[in-house]
Formats: C-alpha cells, structure tokens, sequence
C-alpha cells in the first residue's frame, strides 16, 4: 500500500477517459499495473495476470459510473446492450481461463500488439462507413463472443471494439460510445469472475489479493473512477475529441512499450 497514490491518480486517468471515449480503461491501467506489481516484487510468472485481473476489477465502477452518465444524455441503445451481452458474457469468461494459462511474456507482446493497433485507429482517425443496420439477436450475441474474448485478453472494457461496430451500423457517434459503456459492464463482470477463479488456487499471491484480482488496487482506483468519469461523459458531449484520442493513443503506446519492456526485463 506504500503506492497508494500512484492507485489514485491512476483512477482519475482512468474514469476520464472511459467517459469521454467510451474505453474502459486497461489500455493504461494494465501496463502501470504491471509495472507497479514489479516495484512491489508481486511473483514474476503473475505479474501480467494480476494486472489483467485486476484491470478488470477496476472496469466494473468505471463502467457502471460511465453507463450512469450516458443514459441521462438517453445514448445508450438498450436492445443492442441486450443482444450482445450473452455472447460477451461466454467470450470474456472463456477467454479469462485461456489468459490464466499463457505465459506473461507472451500476454504482454498480445497486450502490446493490440494497443498499437487501437492507437493507429485513434491516430489516423479510421472509422467504419454506417453502411448497413444493427444485425438480429443471433449474429449480434457472436458479435458480443469475439469482443468480449478479446477484451478478457487485454483486459479492456470492448470499447475500441465496440464502438466502431456500432458506428457501422448507423448508430451516432455518441450512441455508439454510450452503448459501449453500458456493453463495458458485463465484460467487466464476467472476466473479474474468470480471473478469481482460475488465480484461486495460485501459489503465493500476494495478501489482499482474491485470484489474480490485487483488491487494494481496484479499490483505490475505483473509488477515483466513479467521479472522474461522469467528467469525460459531459465532455464528450460537448467537446471533439478529435485532439484528445490522438493524446490517448500515443500514451498506450508509450504505455505498451514500457511494460514490454519492462517484463523482458524481469525474465
């Protein structure tokens, strides 16, 4: 608990960006948590996964607060929240299992990959064409299986994937990120499950700690997070966020690379 600072101001960056972009968060919580969990000597062959766990953890107050706020601007679209869910749920449990299994070095170079891929999206602005209409129930649950798998993967609340579909199926910017909001919840839940139970049994993890979930961490974090993120929503809806992305992406790249780096260097 020496750095519960570093945890608090970590929850402010966290919240605000999940309200004003619709993210949940993991793109920078995982990185510094990993390296926090190195500075406080966490096993090494965790590390990676007590972040990821913990990201996770930390989502479900951001994503709850951030929901909060963008249903009362009414930019939530409760059938799609609906639809995807289900296959969110299967997706994001699943994979936190398959997470449990894999090696920290190669977590991070997954991690690291996909946040260079979410960054050049923000950066060069890449938006899908609204050419078509939200698609039924059925196509939309399996729409929900791959984002939440790959979520639960990077430990992030679905909104760089989330969004850009919605944005596909003609749904308003500020629809699309609301709705990933409230989409973020269930990944968050599911995948905080998965990741206490397949770090239950783990050998020596560290006190406070409930599977590969640190809950010092997720407390701190949340308690910033749930005031921080109603700021981000009134934002987004008021301001272009145009500059602001560009900011976010080089700072989980810049992220990225530090917690590559810094797991290479702790194997």
């Amino acid at each position: 608990m020496e750095l519960w600072w570093a945890f608090l101001l970590l929850g402010a960056a966290v919240g605000f960006f999940a309200g004003l972009l619709g993210v949940g968060g993991g793109g920078i919580m995982v990185p510094i948590l990993t390296s926090l969990f190195i500075s406080l000597d966490f096993v090494q062959s965790q590390q990676v996964h007590m972040a990821l766990g913990t990201s996770m953890a930390a989502i479900i107050v951001t994503a709850f607060a951030s929901a909060r706020s963008h249903q009362k601007h009414q930019a939530i679209v409760w059938p799609a929240v609906k639809a995807l869910s289900p296959g969110i749920v299967l997706g994001t449990l699943g994979a936190s299992f398959i997470a449990a299994s894999v090696p920290s070095l190669p977590l991070a170079i997954f991690f690291s990959l996909f946040m260079a891929f979410v960054a050049l999206q923000l950066i060069l602005n890449i938006k899908p064409k609204p050419t078509r209409q939200l698609p039924g129930n059925l196509p939309l649950a399996g729409v929900g299986f791959a984002i939440g798998g790959i979520s639960a993967l990077v430990a992030i609340g679905g909104g760089s994937l989330t969004v850009p579909f919605l944005t596909w199926c003609n749904l308003k910017v500020q629809q699309a990120i609301g709705t990933s909001a409230a989409v973020g919840l269930p990944i968050a839940v599911s995948g905080t499950i998965g990741y206490v139970i397949s770090g239950w049994h783990a050998a020596d993890l560290p006190p406070w700690s409930l599977g590969y979930v640190y809950l010092p961490a997720v407390a701190l974090i949340s308690v910033v997070s749930f005031f921080t993120a109603p700021l981000g929503v009134k934002l987004a809806h008021r301001l272009p966020v145009s500059v602001l992305k560009k900011i976010f992406a080089l700072l989980i790249m810049l992220l990225s690379a530090k917690m590559l780096h810094a797991v290479l260097g702790a194997d």
